[in-house]
């Protein structure tokens, strides 16, 4: 977070609006500080960096900061406006996250073609010397390349429109007032806390429907012999449509630790054992995304048996690692509090929160 820490005293006086006008004005000066930096370093670089630029990974932070806040606490602003924000504010966070995507998706590919098929001192892949190894790769990293190029020329070609200009001014327009509606002026606890109350009850909601059980095993391969969730359809079911609907929940779930996040940090509560959970579900939905690149490969027309064989292969080494993220979701999420009201027990590094009651034996 940006904004110096409240007095204890500023916080036992301070509003809903006064808090989320505080938030909102560091993340939007934020957004307007990194917008023209991120448009410069699109503009002046091919997309070969596995992570954003400083400019738009501080353009990403921020918008995806904005939108949580505009989620969680929708209901204190003008509803028309906040519904808007959010929706302009996630067309930008796909865009900017679009190359980049790619980019990480082409080294997760290419090293894991290469471990699998590479010797060293550890060991010999179980794909050395095979014929459709090197084919496979150079499938894999031109088809990569050209989506690469083609979302660098779709952010550069956005990045001019106007539709970026419009969520600017509205940016511009959020650093001196916020639409606040009148509930806003009431006492920040009565009216933040139950929202962010709600954003961990989905949390929780979500988590108990994941298939915990079935991940409880390390590099399990009843993951990748039976799914957890099958669309009711009609006749047969393909497989993308099937892998698809199993990874649905844990992407959901990921979004949901996302702003929970963001309602900590409203709180003004630390949020690390959230950071680390948020970076298995990205490791989680990397390896998915990644598997589907390697299937749909694997179909390219006019490609050898030995080619389908080794993408085949790495699409099946990539479901591993969404086993083995599932897996370390699995042992993190018991030893997190159940509710808010455990993470309010955690002493604020910063903001209004209330202090923790003092714990007897």
């Amino acid at each position: 977070m940006t904004e110096a820490p409240m007095t204890a005293r500023a916080a036992s006086t301070a509003t809903a609006g006064d808090i989320l006008s505080s938030h909102l004005t560091a993340q939007a000066g934020a957004f307007l500080r990194a917008l023209p930096l991120a448009v410069g370093e699109v503009g002046a670089r091919p997309g070969t960096a596995a992570v954003p630029a400083a400019g738009t990974a501080d353009l990403l932070r921020a918008v995806r900061r904005i939108g949580g806040l505009l989620h969680t606490f929708g209901s204190v602003f003008e509803q028309t406006w906040a519904q808007e924000s959010r929706t302009e504010l996630r067309w930008l966070l796909n865009l900017l996250a679009l190359e980049p995507g790619y980019v990480r998706r082409s080294a997760r590919l290419l090293g894991a073609l290469d471990s699998l098929s590479g010797s060293d001192p550890d060991g010999t892949g179980m794909l050395a010397g095979h014929a459709g190894a090197p084919k496979a790769r150079a499938l894999l990293d031109r088809q990569l390349t050209l989506a690469r190029t083609r979302a660098h020329s779709s952010v550069l070609q956005e990045l001019r429109s106007a539709r970026l200009h419009a969520l600017a001014d509205r940016m511009t327009l959020l650093v001196g007032e916020a639409p606040l509606l009148e509930s806003a002026n009431a006492r920040a606890g009565a009216v933040l806390l139950p929202q962010a109350a709600a954003a961990f009850t989905a949390l929780t909601a979500s988590a108990a429907q994941l298939p915990l059980q079935r991940a409880a095993t390390p590099y399990g391969g009843n993951g990748l012999r039976r799914l957890g969730a099958v669309p009711q359809a009609r006749g047969a079911v393909d497989a993308d449509t099937a892998l698809a609907a199993d990874d649905e929940p844990w992407a959901r779930m990921r979004i949901l630790v996302k702003r929970a996040r963001y309602a900590l940090e409203v709180c003004g509560r630390p949020s690390v054992e959230l950071d680390e959970l948020d970076d298995v579900l990205g490791r989680h939905q990397e390896a998915a995304d990644a598997a589907v690149t390697a299937a749909t490969a694997a179909r390219t027309p006019r490609i050898t048996p030995a080619t389908a064989y080794v993408l085949g292969v790495v699409h099946a080494d990539q479901r591993l690692e969404v086993e083995a993220a599932r897996y370390a979701f699995g042992r993190r999420w018991p030893e997190l509090p159940p509710g808010l009201d455990g993470w309010l027990e955690v002493p604020p590094a910063e903001g209004w929160g209330p202090s923790p009651a003092p714990r007897t034996a």
